[in-house]
């Protein structure tokens, strides 16, 4: 069944590239990159900087440049992906195409799997400046997967073009500026046909798209700013290569709002009082989370503080949904699939699915499944996904917290306080693989207080 899977899925890549002999042969794309270019094909990002010096400093303290190796990234890849693959070779087109989007210029060499980020090999460039301003099109019927076409050489694409320079000629392009261009590797399938990355999908499907509002216009924000040193222009809307996005902590901040409101203001002892908590995406065009969706973590913590400082926390009401289990925390474990990858004692049960949360709390997330059922942040070993409940561009979901207040409560104002957190990845996956802390700590979204008046 699996390899069945697995064939069908390279099948059909292999078809969506089939044209007509009147059309022509198209570029290659997708996993028939692998192995067509050198490394000296591409120029290297400090030969960029020499003339694109504002640019190639956004670009170097932003992600593009630390896809590959980033510390979670080096983790993941080698002692789960690589290690998995060696076990079961139907991975192993799966763990080289990571690269696809993670080192592309790696992965066009075919120097899969890469040296390690320690021996500092031209695969450390990530998505190099080289790799975007090389891209020629990209193969619309299989928008996901590294779907590009590529022809490095002197000639540069972009979206603003203008007069050739001493380094390389200029080409005006319009597929640099559309959403599509970023479906490439932020659109995923694995082989068992899944969608284990949507965010462009996410984004076709809600109001942005409609609106013609561009990832880039969050992404890469207009801003003032000189292209090159040969070019004396100041211009008012350089795309700022910032690329800033769930990993930079300013970005996350405020990017969805919360506020809490009691179905009454004042309650005696022993009686229940109803809470209202909205969780509104008012800034992101796609869902939260999105992307690695598997690793990450987004949870609303309630609690009532009485007038003595006494803490009271409070669990979600639940809602009653197929598969909503998976959205309130709990101490159920998960990850399984890591004793076949890391070769652990038979007896290893697994991690805590949602690590420290508390029991209780409400998850947004959507959860992967293994072939076994077990929850995963393995995407490539990923047979079925669970119930979407993130929160979509300009959605309010509204989870309601239903208090008994207990009799010990002491009388006067209570404060009802709802935090929104979110992690990058699950902390007990992040402790048992040494995972620096950065990944999984509590970030703040957001938060809001109210009060109730407790009555003697």
């Amino acid at each position: 069944m699996k390899l069945r899977l697995a064939m069908v899925f390279l099948l059909a890549i292999a078809a969506a590239a089939l044209v007509s002999a009147d059309e022509g042969e198209l570029p290659k794309f997708g996993d028939a990159l692998h192995g067509t270019q050198k490394y000296d094909d591409f120029e290297r990002p400090e030969k960029c900087r020499q003339c694109h010096i504002e640019i190639y400093y956004q670009w170097d303290q932003s992600w593009m440049s630390k896809a590959y190796d980033s510390p979670w990234d080096e983790i993941e890849y080698f002692e789960l992906a690589v290690a998995h693959s060696k076990k079961n070779p139907k991975f192993k087109p799966v763990a080289d195409g990571c690269n696809g989007c993670h080192t592309p210029v790696a992965f066009m060499a075919g120097d899969t799997p890469p040296p390690r980020p320690s021996e500092n090999s031209r695969a450390n460039e990530s998505v190099s400046c080289d790799v975007c301003h090389t891209i020629t099109g990209y193969n619309e019927s299989a928008l996901f997967n590294f779907s590009y076409y590529v022809n490095p050489g002197r000639t540069k694409y972009g979206s603003r073009g203008g007069n050739n320079s001493p380094a390389h000629d200029l080409v005006k392009t319009d597929i640099h500026k559309a959403a599509k261009f970023c479906a490439n590797c932020h659109n995923e399938k694995n082989p068992w046909g899944i969608w284990v990355k949507s965010t462009y999908n996410e984004w076709l499907e809600g109001p942005y798209s409609k609106e013609g509002v561009q990832c880039h216009e969050c992404h890469m924000p207009k801003g003032e700013g000189r292209r090159a040193l040969t070019d004396g222009k100041t211009y008012d809307d350089m795309r700022q290569h910032l690329f800033h996005g769930a990993h930079i902590e300013s970005k996350t901040r405020g990017a969805i709002d919360v506020v809490v409101h009691p179905n009454m203001g004042e309650v005696p002892a022993g009686e229940a009082v109803t809470f209202f908590a909205h969780v509104f995406n008012q800034k992101a065009g796609h869902k939260i989370p999105t992307g690695s969706v598997e690793d990450r973590l987004l949870y609303l913590h309630v609690e009532a503080i009485d007038s003595a400082g006494t803490v009271y926390h409070l669990p979600v009401d639940k809602k009653g949904f197929e598969g909503e289990e998976y959205t309130i925390a709990s101490k159920a474990l998960a990850y399984q699939d890591f004793k076949e990858m890391m070769d652990l004692p038979a007896e290893w049960n697994g991690l805590p699915r949602d690590g420290n949360v508390p029991e209780g709390d409400r998850i947004f997330r959507m959860p992967y499944f293994d072939e076994q059922g077990n929850v995963t942040v393995a995407q490539w070993n990923t047979a079925k996904l669970g119930v979407d409940y993130r929160v979509g561009p300009r959605e309010d979901k509204i989870e309601t917290y239903t208090w008994e207040i207990p009799y010990e409560v002491a009388p006067g104002p209570v404060t009802i306080t709802a935090t929104l957190n979110y992690r990058l990845l699950v902390d007990s996956v992040a402790r048992f693989l040494k995972v620096p802390e950065m990944y999984y700590k509590d970030r703040l979204i957001n938060e809001y207080s109210t009060t109730i008046e407790v009555l003697p």
